[in-house]
């Protein structure tokens, strides 16, 4: 009977090992656990257990690899665009935060779908927060560029008191960044000099993108193409008036230009989109340059070389406060065909305070458009949205006047 019960002792504790062991190995490596308790004495508290995931493949070094090459490989599939263009952002490190926003919208909306390469630059060298941030969002590539000291300071012909009594004065009357010496070397080197970035050399076309706007609507061509497949040289979404107290001698300076240089003016201009009397006077009228989409080989041609360099010799920049819009615009509408400037209409687009919406609700629905027709600017008071449709003999949307 002993005998007997000893037998069946050591059969139960052979099926409880069995058991056992059959659990454990069913198991796997999902029970595999990091406790502090494992290397402490037994008087130390055990915290809650970490769970150790299971590698994808291999070691865990390995299975980041892995994830890498996933990730480079969805971009390489995305990166469709064939046009020699980039983006192009003028931007500082404490820009990041309110620059990143912009990225997304422009990724999100256009290229994520054609990868092309972001150029930054900055009047001083930027951040490694700043390139890995901005690099981990671009689908293409990611280019960073300093600004050369002399084109970011006063160049040496200009009276120094005579430019500091100039914003004194502006900072009395209220101009906007009239007392800004920032604002002006940023100014004059949007107008001359970022085009010639080494950066830049190898593209044909850019798009200009600034922190804090917002791309409302999907777009689903390739803007680069269109504007090389249809010869344009510079493409707007919002146009509007210039303060006057700004540029107070800008279109006597640009008149003296023409005078010397007639060669250089298109015959197929638009002098009516800027002048409401056949050049004697400047209405004010200017593409807004915060959005951009351009041809460099323009701002690099002989007739804009000289327009810029016949302006920055008259000091205006800093005598005055002349903003790169105006110089852009001006330059656009006098030295280009007309055919060659492009409203991007369809393009939803937000920097503060002005909206370009587009107004049919079928495009804005299929487009996926976040915007309020109501607030789009062509069509209101302080726009030129009208100027420019009668310039070109262009026929307004249907219900147009809804939105004025």
């Amino acid at each position: 009977m002993a005998r007997s019960d000893a037998r069946l002792l050591r059969f139960a504790a052979i099926a409880v090992g069995l058991i056992l062991t059959i659990f454990i190995l069913s198991k796997g490596s999902s029970t595999t656990y990091v406790a502090s308790s494992a290397s402490s004495g037994s008087g130390s508290a055990v915290t809650s257990p970490k769970v150790v995931k299971p590698a994808v493949t291999g070691s865990s070094s390995r299975a980041s690899d892995n994830i890498n090459d996933i990730n480079q490989g969805l971009k390489k599939q995305s990166q469709k665009g064939t046009v020699k263009a980039t983006f192009v952002s003028l931007a500082r490190n404490r820009d990041l935060w309110s620059l990143i926003g912009s990225i997304r919208h422009v990724e999100d909306r256009f290229n994520s779908k054609y990868g092309y390469d972001w150029v930054f630059l900055n009047d001083e060298p930027f951040s490694e927060e700043f390139k890995r941030t901005t690099s981990a969002l671009v689908t293409g590539n990611t280019k960073y560029g300093l600004i050369p000291k002399e084109q970011w300071s006063f160049p040496e012909w200009i009276d120094l008191d005579r430019a500091a009594k100039t914003r004194e004065e502006m900072k009395k009357n209220n101009v906007i960044y009239g007392d800004s010496i920032s604002y002006r070397h940023m100014c004059r080197y949007e107008s001359g000099f970022f085009y010639r970035h080494e950066l830049l050399a190898d593209y044909e076309y850019y798009w200009r993108v600034e922190p804090d706007v917002k791309v409302y609507c999907d777009i689903d061509y390739d803007i680069f193409q269109f504007m090389k497949d249809n010869n344009k040289k510079y493409g707007f979404t919002i146009s509007l008036h210039e303060y006057k107290a700004t540029i107070e001698t800008l279109w006597d300076t640009t008149k003296a230009f023409m005078k010397e240089n007639p060669q250089y003016i298109h015959k197929n201009n638009m002098m009516d989109f800027i002048s409401d009397d056949g050049g004697a006077t400047y209405n004010m009228c200017h593409f807004w340059s915060n959005f951009e989409i351009g041809s460099l080989d323009f701002w690099r041609g002989e007739a804009y070389s000289k327009y810029f360099e016949y302006l920055d010799k008259a000091g205006g920049f800093f005598y005055e406060r002349w903003g790169d819009a105006p110089v852009h615009s001006i330059a656009a509408a006098l030295f280009l065909d007309r055919s060659e400037l492009h409203y991007f209409h369809d393009v939803g687009y937000y920097h503060v305070p002005f909206h370009n919406c587009p107004i049919d609700d079928d495009f804005r629905l299929e487009h996926k458009c976040m915007c309020n027709p109501k607030d789009d600017f062509t069509f209101k008071g302080y726009s030129c949205g009208n100027q420019y449709f009668k310039a070109n003999q262009l026929t307004k949307p249907a219900n147009w006047e809804d939105h004025a």
